[in-house]
């Protein structure tokens, strides 16, 4: 069984809408994707957006540490969307120094593979794995610091997590979806790169 992973970077634009899988989706694409299986959110940003109205997330969602906190913060946050919450998922693992460190995509990529147990999963909208370029469509309604210094720091916070995580679940096929073959990090055997066709 092949899954998708749709990030929020620029590179989530290589995602095969005609794919067969099981899909899910990271705060909000850049697009709607139909028949998402669950939808990850791991920042207090989001939800206060969600709180406050100016965004809205479909489906159901897989809350991280933040989220949780935050539901114990706004019971009445929690009990709007508690028919959304599918569960919450805490897990840190120990290459991770703290939940700030642990962004979306590597929680979702994390929980694929630890609780779900999958073997193939394709992912689109990871660009911080092949390019210092931190965009992400969550930048568009929330407000983010893309500074350069952190930037710096981001990167290097979140690279290191992704070689780890990649080692840990040696026995999972990652596919990265991206424009060109430019890896910031060393990819062992079971990562592979899947460039656009010409």
């Amino acid at each position: 069984m092949e899954y998708h992973l749709i990030g929020n970077g620029k590179s989530a634009g290589l995602y095969d809408f005609d794919s067969k899988g099981i899909k899910y989706t990271c705060n909000l694409p850049p697009f709607a994707v139909p028949d998402a299986k669950a939808t990850f959110i791991v920042d207090f940003k989001m939800c206060q957006a969600i709180h406050e109205g100016s965004v809205t997330v479909p489906g159901m969602w897989i809350c991280g540490a933040r989220p949780k906190k935050y539901s114990e913060m706004m019971p009445n946050w929690y009990m709007k969307h508690a028919h959304q919450i599918k569960e919450f998922y805490l897990e840190l693992p120990p290459y991770v120094a703290n939940y700030t460190d642990f962004n979306c995509g590597h929680m979702a990529a994390h929980y694929l593979c630890n609780k779900v147990g999958v073997k193939n999963l394709n992912m689109c909208g990871f660009d911080s794995i092949f390019e210092f370029d931190l965009f992400s469509t969550t930048d568009l309604f929330l407000n983010s610091d893309r500074s350069q210094a952190n930037g710096v720091r981001l990167t290097g916070n979140w690279r290191p997590i992704w070689a780890k995580m990649f080692e840990e679940f040696s026995d999972v096929k990652f596919k990265l979806h991206y424009m060109k073959n430019t890896p910031k990090i060393k990819l062992p055997d079971n990562v592979e790169i899947i460039t656009p066709k010409k």
